[in-house]
């Protein structure tokens, strides 16, 4: 009996603590400028709910510390974000539950394209009936020095679509890994760009369409529109593909993968595509018992698993960046056990909303409810050594569902698994983890 009291004690500590000290509802913020590496004064600082799309609650300004605070009810209820505006580019930092203090970095802009390069282009097909399902994502990387953020407001990263599609959806992601779903600029004969500031470090371009695939078979023309990356085809293994310099690389993780390197800027890549796949909610795209292993070793076991379809492993490369961001969203679940995220918008309304929300600077200005106070309170406690033994265990487990969920949601960015699915197979991962923060 006194082993499970204790056992809960450690479970409240790690899990309710952060959620009391979020209910006072405040944030303190510095913000720094990545370029100069010093704090950064009179930059607009705007608290942004993400629910119910991107609504700005209150502002502020940095002081002469680059120094700034928020008192809203929503922190610590809800996923929250905070919006630096300098240069006229739009810098933003999550604020996860539980979080009482954050850094936005901001950058120097820089409008040279060189500021990034494209190493790598993976293109997914999945045949859906009467369409061909396309998902696309691009790895960027801005190693510039002195760290500047690549922004151009008329359009900073184009692509292209082939013939007869129908682009579904656009979505960026930066080094903190949360995907911000674009407006894209139409600049005409199935070319598009968008305005997104990519900082140092890592980031990630993804976007979907469909084509028509009658009689089962497509001819389609991948667009290359930087030099020197890789491009990554991958079909299910039912499906047969061929194509300008594609190299057959076998099958990994239940799905066929092709190759071609150091791929010149403006090329076509002629892809033919043919023969049919099961729907993607017919059979979960199972693996076999190697690679579960394999997988256990990875990420730890997975109670009660459930067979999700894998990224091949030689797109390893671009996990992480996408890991991260779970991160994340764990954080907003373990609070939030029973809450939907939200997907935050970005298009051209944002400067509209920059300068509805302008304040004078120093002091936040809540344009919502008032702040509800409430007493900090006190986490239990418990013998180090039980402490010890919770915290590995749930991280062990939390490593497995972070796997889960990075191989699901790279599934719905590609367009191979139907929503009815993708929903049920999260609410599964959802119900993992309440069950693990219950005990």
């Amino acid at each position: 009996m006194k082993g499970s009291t204790a056992r809960f004690a450690a479970v409240a500590a790690l899990v309710f603590a952060p959620i009391l000290t979020a209910e006072a509802g405040t944030v303190h913020g510095t913000v720094k400028n990545g370029t100069t590496g010093k704090p950064a004064a009179g930059v607009e600082v705007i608290l942004i709910q993400l629910q119910g799309g991107m609504q700005p609650v209150a502002n502020s300004k940095s002081d002469a510390q680059g120094e700034f605070a928020f008192d809203n009810p929503g922190l610590g209820a809800q996923p929250m974000l905070i919006r630096a505006v300098y240069g006229g580019v739009n810098f933003h930092q999550p604020v996860p539950p539980g979080s009482s203090n954050v850094v936005v970095n901001i950058y120097e802009p820089s409008s040279d394209a060189k500021t990034i390069n494209v190493p790598s282009h993976v293109v997914v097909f999945q045949p859906n009936g009467s369409k061909l399902i396309v998902g696309e994502e691009y790895q960027i990387e801005n190693k510039s020095e002195p760290p500047r953020a690549y922004f151009r407001a008329e359009g900073n990263f184009d692509f292209a679509l082939p013939e007869k599609s129908q682009l579904q959806q656009v979505a960026a992601s930066g080094p903190t890994g949360m995907p911000v779903v674009q407006s894209p600029i139409d600049k005409k004969n199935n070319r598009y760009s968008i305005a997104y500031a990519f900082r140092p470090g890592q980031s990630i371009v993804r976007y979907s369409y469909e084509l028509p695939y009658a009689e089962n078979a497509a001819a389609v023309k991948i667009a290359t529109i930087y030099p020197g990356g890789r491009l990554i085809v991958v079909a299910p293994p039912t499906v047969q593909v061929s194509g300008d310099g594609l190299a057959a690389g076998g099958q990994e993780q239940g799905m066929s993968v092709y190759g071609r390197d150091d791929v010149p800027a403006g090329t076509l890549v002629a892809v033919n595509i043919s023969g049919t796949a099961p729907p993607p909610d017919a059979g979960g795209g199972g693996v076999d018992q190697g690679q579960q292993g394999r997988d256990a070793q990875q990420g730890g076991a997975e109670g009660g698993g459930v067979s999700i379809q894998q990224v091949p492993g030689r797109l390893d490369s671009l996990k992480w960046p996408l890991i991260i961001g779970f991160v994340c969203i764990f954080g907003l679940l373990a609070t939030l056990l029973w809450r939907k995220p939200v997907v935050a918008y970005a298009g051209p309304a944002e400067a509209e909303e920059n300068e509805a929300v302008r304040k004078p600077p120093h002091k936040a200005k809540p344009l919502a409810a008032p702040t509800a106070h409430a007493s900090p309170a006190t986490a239990p406690t418990n013998g180090a050594s039980s402490l010890a033994d919770v915290d590995a265990a749930i991280g062990t487990s939390l490593d497995a569902l972070k796997e889960r969920l990075f191989r699901l949601e790279l599934r719905h960015q590609a367009g191979t698994i139907s929503e009815q699915e993708y929903a049920q197979e999260r609410a599964r991962a959802e119900k993992v983890l309440r069950d693990l923060v219950r005990g």
